[in-house]
């Protein structure tokens, strides 16, 4: 993967978490979401969410410098990831389909975004050699 192209993944990711929040909450105007999960998608969780996607553009450009924070962005993932599978499992997704088409989208399509953007963060740490040391002085 170019570099050119790992940039453009941190902006969709960064994207994903910022445009598709405001879409999905209806500009934070929507109480299915967090009503559906109040632990993890409160209005403040899906705020922080955007600040998330905030962060993985801020990155998009410089990305081979912040290899450990890169890192982060792996297990800030795999803990969104592990929150969507405990969801899923103890919930219906058609009950909130019932209440809202866009809740429901939303709800279908989080846990596989975070997944594939986990993966993606996890290659590019991969990728990044570590820097050279700086000798003593």
């Amino acid at each position: 993967m170019t570099n050119s192209t790992i940039t453009k993944g941190f902006i969709a990711s960064g994207l994903s978490n910022t445009i598709a929040v405001l879409i999905f909450t209806k500009g934070f105007t929507n109480d299915v979401i967090p009503e559906t999960d109040p632990v993890v998608m409160s209005y403040f969780g899906l705020l922080m969410i955007m600040v998330w996607g905030v962060a993985y553009m801020a990155v998009s450009k410089s990305f081979e410098k912040v290899k450990w924070l890169i890192g982060v962005f792996v297990i800030e993932k795999l803990a969104y990831v592990i929150a969507y599978v405990h969801w899923f499992t103890n919930n219906s997704l058609q009950e909130v389909y019932d209440q809202d088409l866009l809740a429901g989208m939303f709800f279908s399509v989080y846990g596989l975004n975070d997944f594939i953007f986990m993966l993606f963060f996890g290659y590019v740490f991969l990728k990044i050699k570590p820097s050279p040391k700086t000798p003593a002085h």
